[in-house]
């Protein structure tokens, strides 16, 4: 059951401890996480799968797949073979550390060594609510255009990497992925942009060592 008592602080706070919480039981079990954020259809998905391919002899893995509502993400991870829960909100537009908590206690935590928590599709709420993950990564696509990172710079201004993904479509619908680069280093100087396109296996090496996966 979804319940958080706010009558002792505000839900900030609140979320804070529960996040520090959820960050000590991860590293009691000696597994890094990985919040993944980004809109609908940005490749959040493809992009966890293409990493899980390259790794899954030297790291084990696993994801929570956060959504509204469905299993369609759970369901792609499971046929990889990354092991996985379904996390619906129902109605909450993010994830946040509560819901992650239980996530935490039905996944084999001993058995893992990386987790992905792939966050509810969207570039607002979940800027605000810490889950207790190691980093943070917002993916977004050239499909959605050239101006995603200005229109949200709270996301962009806390995650360590922004994912430009899909840039082999680029040219065919005449946008640059330069530009939302650059406004990604004028907003956050101390992330990193990388290029990807998960099916074309683009950049998804750079993205495992920026990560530092393999070094576990």
């Amino acid at each position: 059951m979804h319940d958080i008592n706010l009558e002792d602080g505000d839900i900030l706070a609140k979320q804070k401890e529960l996040a520090s919480k959820n960050e000590d039981k991860l590293s009691l079990h000696g597994v890094r996480a990985i919040n993944v954020m980004g809109a609908i259809g940005s490749g959040k998905t493809a992009l966890i799968e293409a990493i899980h391919e390259k790794v899954k002899d030297k790291v084990k893995l696993g994801a929570v797949a956060g959504d509204v509502a469905g299993t369609d993400d759970y369901e792609r991870f499971d046929q990889a073979g990354i092991t996985a829960y379904n996390l619906n909100t129902h109605s909450d537009c993010h994830l946040d550390a509560h819901l992650v908590d239980h996530s935490l206690e039905n996944m084999p935590l001993d058995e893992l060594d990386l987790l992905f928590v792939e966050n509810v599709g969207n570039l607002v709420c979940p800027a605000d609510f810490p889950l207790g993950t190691d980093s943070e990564i917002v993916v977004i696509s050239v499909t959605e255009g050239e101006d995603m990172v200005r229109k949200h710079p709270k996301i962009f201004s806390q995650s360590d990497i922004v994912v430009i993904n899909k840039v082999d479509l680029s040219e065919a619908i005449g946008v640059d992925p330069e530009k939302p680069r650059a406004d990604y280093e004028e907003i956050n100087p101390n992330g990193r942009a990388i290029f990807t396109a998960a099916p074309k296996d683009k950049g998804i090496d750079e993205l495992i060592s920026a990560l530092n996966i393999t070094n576990n």
